[in-house]
C-alpha cells in the first residue's frame, strides 16, 4: 500500500513480522494440542515459546537458499532450540496448515478493525437520515425532477444498503473464518481430526470441513464479493453527494477547512474531493473480485497460483476498505446540507405535483385515465409557474388548494423509519 492511503494499524497486521508471528501462534497451538494428546513430551511447547524469536531478516536469508518461506520460518525457529525440542516443531503438518490457518487469523484481526469503523459509518448515516427526515426535497428519476420526498430518506436508503454489507461481514467473521490441520492433501496421515479440532478451538477458528490441502478459495472470493458490494454501496452514496454538490444544484457540499484550496488557478472552487477520491477507491476495491474468483480454480487438491496475488490483493483490499470507511466518516461529519436551497427547489418544482393531481382528479373525471393523463401532461408542459399550473388543473376540475406539500409527500416517512429501525437496528 502506498503511504498516501496506508492505514498503519492494518498494515502492521500484514507485515512480515506479524505474518510470521501468526505462523508461530498456529505452531504453538498445535504443540499444545500434541502435548494434551500425549503425542509429544510435556514441556516442549513451553521451551519453544521461551526461545522462539521472529527474525524476518534471518528468514529471508534462509529462504534465499530453500526457496520456501515456511521451511525458512521453521528453520529460523528451530536453530535456536535444543535438538529435543526442535524435532517436534511443525510436527505432522504441511505448509498450508500453517499458512491458511494463520491467514484466517490475519483476516479476523483486519475485519475487526473494519467492522469497528463500519459501525461509526452506520451511525453517521442514520443520524443524517433522522436529522433531515422532515426536510422536503425534490426527488429525481433519470436525473430529472420526479416528486417531492424526504431528504433524510436519501441517507436512510444508503444506511440500509451499508447495513446489509455490515451484516454480511459480521456473518463472514462468525462462520467463514476456518482453519485446517489435516496434512498433505487433507488426508490426516499424521494428525487426526480431533487434534485438528482441538488446535483450531485454541485459535478460535472453525474447522474447514473438507480442506484438501488448502482452505478452499471460494471463502476468500466471498469476502471479496462482500467488499466489492460495499464498494458499490460506497460509490452510489458518493455519486449522490457529487451530483448534489454541483454548482448548479448546491443542495449540499463537503466541509471546506480553513486554508483548503480547490484549484491551483481558480480561488472560488470548492470541489467534492472526498467523494471523487472514494469513487476511485471503490473502483479499485471492486477490481479485486476477478482475481479472487479466479483463485478458486486451483488444480486437483492444490497449487499455489493463488499465493502470489493474495500477498498483494488481500492487504490492499482490506487496507483500502478501512481507508474508505475512515475517509467516509470524516466526510459525513463535515457534510453541510443547504436546507434553504433544498426546500426552495422542492416548492418551486410545481410540475412534480402532476402525479398527485392526476390521482386527485381521477375520481371526478368522467373520461378514461389515458385522456386525463394527456390533459394533466399538457398543463404540466405548458405552465410557466405554480399559479398557472394550479389554474390549469382547476380547469379540468376544481380542487381544494394544496397548502402543505409535507402533508402529502412526507405523510408516511415516519412509517418508513420505523420499518427500517426494526429491520436494521444499531
Amino acid at each position: 500500500m502506498i503511504e498516501r492511503y496506508e492505514q498503519k494499524d492494518l498494515s502492521l497486521l500484514w507485515s512480515d513480522t506479524a505474518k510470521f508471528g501468526y505462523f508461530l501462534e498456529v505452531e504453538l497451538a498445535l504443540l499444545k494440542t500434541l502435548e494434551a494428546h500425549k503425542i509429544i513430551p510435556s514441556g516442549v511447547r513451553t521451551d519453544i515459546f521461551a526461545h522462539a524469536v521472529i527474525d524476518p531478516d534471518r528468514i529471508r536469508e534462509i529462504e534465499a537458499t530453500t526457496q520456501h518461506d515456511v521451511i525458512a520460518f521453521c528453520s529460523s525457529i528451530t536453530e535456536k532450540l535444543s535438538a529435543d525440542s526442535a524435532k517436534w516443531f511443525h510436527f505432522g503438518c504441511t505448509s498450508s496448515d500453517i499458512i491458511d490457518t494463520a491467514l484466517s487469523l490475519q483476516l479476523k484481526a483486519s475485519l475487526e478493525l473494519i467492522l469497528k469503523e463500519y459501525q461509526t459509518s452506520l451511525q453517521l448515516l442514520k443520524d443524517k437520515a433522522v436529522q433531515f427526515k422532515h426536510l422536503l426535497a425534490i426527488g429525481r428519476s433519470h436525473g430529472m425532477y420526479a416528486e417531492p420526498m424526504s431528504f433524510g430518506q436519501k441517507f436512510l436508503s444508503h444506511y440500509c444498503e451499508f447495513y446489509r454489507r455490515f451484516q454480511e461481514l459480521q456473518e463472514f467473521v462468525e462462520h467463514e473464518l476456518t482453519g485446517k490441520m489435516s496434512g498433505a492433501v487433507g488426508n490426516y496421515t499424521i494428525l487426526t481430526p480431533q487434534i485438528e479440532a482441538d488446535t483450531l478451538k485454541e485459535l478460535g477458528l472453525a474447522v474447514e470441513p473438507v480442506s484438501s490441502q488448502v482452505i478452499p478459495r471460494d471463502r476468500l472470493a466471498k469476502l471479496t464479493s462482500i467488499l466489492a458490494l460495499f464498494a458499490s454501496a460506497l460509490e452510489r452514496l458518493e455519486i449522490e453527494i457529487r451530483h448534489l454538490h454541483r454548482s448548479d444544484v448546491g443542495e449540499l457540499y463537503e466541509g471546506f477547512a480553513a486554508g483548503q484550496k480547490g484549484s491551483s488557478t481558480m480561488p472560488h472552487k470548492k470541489n467534492p474531493i472526498a467523494a471523487e477520491n472514494l469513487s476511485g477507491i471503490a473502483r479499485l476495491i471492486r477490481s479485486y473480485l476477478t482475481v479472487a474468483h479466479e483463485n478458486t480454480l486451483l488444480w486437483h487438491e492444490r497449487d499455489i497460483s493463488h499465493s502470489s496475488n493474495e500477498r498483494l490483493y488481500l492487504p490492499d483490499m482490506l487496507g483500502l476498505s478501512l481507508y474508505a470507511l475512515r475517509r467516509l466518516n470524516r466526510q459525513l461529519e463535515r457534510l453541510v446540507v443547504n436546507e434553504a436551497v433544498v426546500t426552495q427547489r422542492a416548492r418551486e418544482a410545481f410540475q412534480s405535483l402532476s402525479s398527485f393531481y392526476l390521482h386527485k382528479l381521477l375520481p371526478h373525471y368522467q373520461g378514461s385515465r389515458e385522456e386525463l393523463y394527456a390533459k394533466v401532461q399538457k398543463v404540466s408542459f405548458e405552465s410557466k409557474g405554480l399559479k398557472e399550473f394550479t389554474q390549469g388543473m382547476n380547469q379540468i376540475h376544481p380542487l381544494p388548494e394544496l397548502l402543505h406539500l409535507e402533508d402529502v409527500f412526507l405523510a408516511h416517512i415516519d412509517d418508513v423509519f420505523v420499518r427500517v429501525e426494526k429491520a436494521y437496528p444499531i
